[in-house]
C-alpha cells in the first residue's frame, strides 16, 4: 500500500502564491507517475497537473503558466507551486499516484491522499 499526505493549503488573496507538498510512504516502488487533482464544491474532480517518474509534465490549460509540478524522488515528495492564484482556483487539492509511466485519466490513479483545501479570496 501507498500513503499520500498533502500539506501546504490555506487561504490566500488573489494574485498570491502557495506551494503544496505531498509526502509518499509505504510501497514507494509501486509508484510511477504522480499528479495533482482538484475538486470544487458541486464540480467534478479535475486533473491539474501530472508528472512522470522521469520528469515529463502535463498541465490543464487553466493552470499553464501559473502552476508548476515537480517531484523529489529521493525524498518521495511531490510539489505543486501555484502562482497568480485566482478565486476560481478555490478547491480541495488531492495528490494521487499511479503505477504506469504517465497518468492523465482519473481512473488510472490507484492511490489518493485526503486532500488539502486551497481558498483564494478576491
Amino acid at each position: 500500500q501507498v500513503q499520500l499526505v498533502e500539506s501546504g493549503g490555506g487561504l490566500v488573496q488573489a494574485g498570491g502564491s502557495l506551494r503544496l507538498s505531498c509526502a509518499a510512504s509505504g510501497n514507494i516502488a509501486s509508484i510511477n507517475a504522480m499528479g495533482w487533482y482538484r475538486q470544487a464544491p458541486g464540480k467534478e474532480r479535475e486533473l491539474v497537473a501530472a508528472i512522470s517518474s522521469t520528469g515529463r509534465t502535463h498541465y490543464a490549460d487553466s493552470v499553464k503558466g501559473r502552476f508548476t509540478i515537480s517531484r523529489d524522488n529521493a525524498e518521495n515528495t511531490l510539489y505543486l507551486q501555484m502562482s497568480s492564484l485566482e478565486p476560481e482556483d478555490t478547491a480541495m487539492f488531492y495528490c494521487a499516484a499511479c503505477d504506469i509511466l504517465m497518468c492523465i485519466r482519473l481512473s488510472e490513479y490507484r492511490y489518493w491522499g485526503q486532500g488539502t483545501q486551497v481558498t483564494v479570496s478576491s
